[in-house]
């Protein structure tokens, strides 16, 4: 992620790039991280973010002086850093996160974006936003996540029973 994905106004982020780490041997650049500029099936997205986040998204590039292109979390904290190694932040980052959290079990990265889609659901967003915000091109990729929800049944019956009752006359 980069400043310039950021819009503070209408407190959006927009998945445009990604970076993919390869070997050297098997880069065509000759480099280990390749910027590729779309993430999964070539379509950029946009989601909304809360103001904490934007918050601290904003203070971080204001410490290190970035500019709209330089990378939000380099492998150093300057301006102009390269990309972060998956073992870098793996050692660094995810794994002292995990120790700190004390969670009792192992989660790996790819377990947040399955909890924050089973989040989505559980709170109520229907299945094509969920889908949309997840960046998921098929509505079954996104259905897999309803398995994690065994109140979903009665939550629809509560949702259509607030929507019954606001017939004509009823607020």
């Amino acid at each position: 992620m980069r400043p310039r994905h950021i819009d503070f106004l209408r407190r959006t982020i927009t998945v445009e790039e990604t970076i993919v780490e390869v070997s050297k041997k098997l880069s065509p650049t000759g480099e280990r991280m390749i910027v590729k500029p779309y993430p999964k099936d070539d379509e950029p997205r946009t989601i909304r973010v809360d103001q904490d986040l934007l918050d601290v998204l904003a203070a971080r590039a204001q410490k290190l002086g970035l500019s709209r292109d330089d990378l939000l979390f380099p492998s150093t904290e300057v301006a102009g850093g390269n990309p972060v190694s998956r073992n870098t932040f793996r050692t660094r980052v995810w794994l002292p996160a995990l120790e700190t959290a004390q969670l009792g079990h192992h989660v790996r990265i790819h377990d947040l974006r399955h909890a924050h889609a089973s989040w989505l659901l559980a709170g109520g967003a229907d299945l094509k936003t969920v889908m949309e915000r997840m960046g998921h091109s098929q509505i079954q990729t996104t259905q897999k996540y309803l398995h994690t929800l065994p109140d979903a049944d009665d939550r629809a019956l509560a949702a259509f029973r607030r929507t019954r009752g606001r017939g004509p006359g009823t607020s």
